[in-house]
């Protein structure tokens, strides 16, 4: 009797994941994500933020059809939605799929649209983790767009994540600096954020994001005066980074990646 091969964890998996591409450019990470049948099905999740535009621009090089998953959490600027439909058009992201809450739950939960004053991780858990996670639901992993420079708890970050157990995360610009987020979007003449202009280095929901002045850390204006630094829908070794309740609302290593984009006429090959 034949034995079935025994499939690798997701802690294997990962592990190999990262040990194999620890010293690869974004578009050989992302080209073997998307394309490898042993990864699984992968779909990418972009706030359209303040940084956005350069891994969906090269999603849109490397495998234009991948699924893009964008958060509605009908308290955005308006900025942001104009910004969002800009980009599907000039990208030519022709598999955006726009989710958002529940209106049953939204309705229970927050019928005034005020629960943001009185939890923050209530309002994101209704309005980003639940939908989101109903979301990728028929997928095997998601793409991300966390980079080592943010914030503290994401200073190890790694190419490759084990999610809580439950599926693969991948961060293609995990080793990316401020610079060469900068080089990229000069150099393939990308449009901005228009609110990034105004002071918003980091940009999430209208009423939780402040602009950040000279000499703050660009994520200082995102839920300001709390101790919190994700919405939830990142976990750090397995729980979800929390802030306080409150009452009242209150550069990388270079490759020719980094600066130009990918090669369309060369693909890179895993080593």
């Amino acid at each position: 009797m034949l034995l079935e091969p025994v499939r690798p964890t997701l802690d294997d998996r990962v592990r190999s994941l990262n040990e194999s591409y620890r010293h690869h450019s974004a578009t050989a990470v992302l080209e073997r994500a998307l394309m490898d049948p042993d990864v699984g099905s992968l779909a990418l999740v972009s706030s359209f933020g303040a940084e956005s535009v350069v891994l969906l621009h090269l999603v849109s090089v490397v495998a234009p059809g991948t699924p893009v998953i964008f958060i509605d959490t009908e308290m955005l600027f308006a900025e942001t939605l104009e910004y969002q439909r800009d980009l599907a058009r000039r990208l030519n992201l022709t598999d955006l799929r726009t989710i958002r809450a529940d209106r049953r739950d939204t309705a229970r939960e927050d019928p005034d649209g005020t629960l943001h004053r009185v939890s923050t991780d209530a309002c994101c858990a209704l309005r980003k983790v639940v939908p989101l996670e109903r979301a990728l639901a028929g997928f095997d992993g998601w793409i991300t767009g966390r980079k080592r420079f943010q914030s503290g708890s994401r200073a190890a970050l790694e190419f490759f994540e084990n999610e809580d157990g439950k599926r693969l995360k991948v961060n293609p610009l995990a080793h990316w600096g401020r610079g060469d987020l900068e080089d990229y979007i000069v150099n393939n003449r990308l449009p901005r954020h228009p609110l990034v202009a105004k002071g918003y280095p980091s940009i999430g929901c209208a009423p939780c994001t402040s602009p950040v002045k000279e000499g703050e850390d660009p994520r200082a204006g995102r839920w300001r005066g709390t101790e919190k630094q994700e919405c939830g829908i990142h976990f750090v070794n397995g729980r979800i980074v929390r802030g306080p309740r409150i009452e009242d609302n209150v550069r990388g290593p270079r490759t020719e990646d980094n600066v130009r984009g990918p090669r369309t006429e060369k693909k890179e090959t895993a080593a």
